[in-house]
């Protein structure tokens, strides 16, 4: 069931022109944060989100981050970054 969550939560942060008639996007990304150590490469991936995006000819708008604790062993907290991006005209 987490497999499926996660993957639904993948499939909502690909970068995507909004649909017809619409001037919004929503991406939702789930970053994961490492169990030891530091550098999880969080930033890097929301850039790339953001920069896919911008190449659509889309500007970040709001973004906004909730937490999750660790998913069993071996795996760290999670954070589910929802971005709202706007169509620039």
């Amino acid at each position: 069931m987490i497999g499926r969550i996660e993957a639904d939560a993948v499939a909502g942060g690909r970068p995507r022109p909004a649909p017809e008639g619409m001037s919004y996007v929503v991406l939702q990304v789930i970053l994961k944060e490492k169990m030891w150590g530091t550098g999880s490469g969080n930033l890097t991936e929301l850039e790339k989100t953001i920069n896919k995006q911008a190449a659509l000819g889309y500007r970040l708008h709001t973004i906004s981050t909730a937490a999750s604790g660790s998913k069993g062993l071996g795996g760290g907290d999670r954070i589910q970054a929802t971005m709202v991006f706007e169509r620039l005209n």
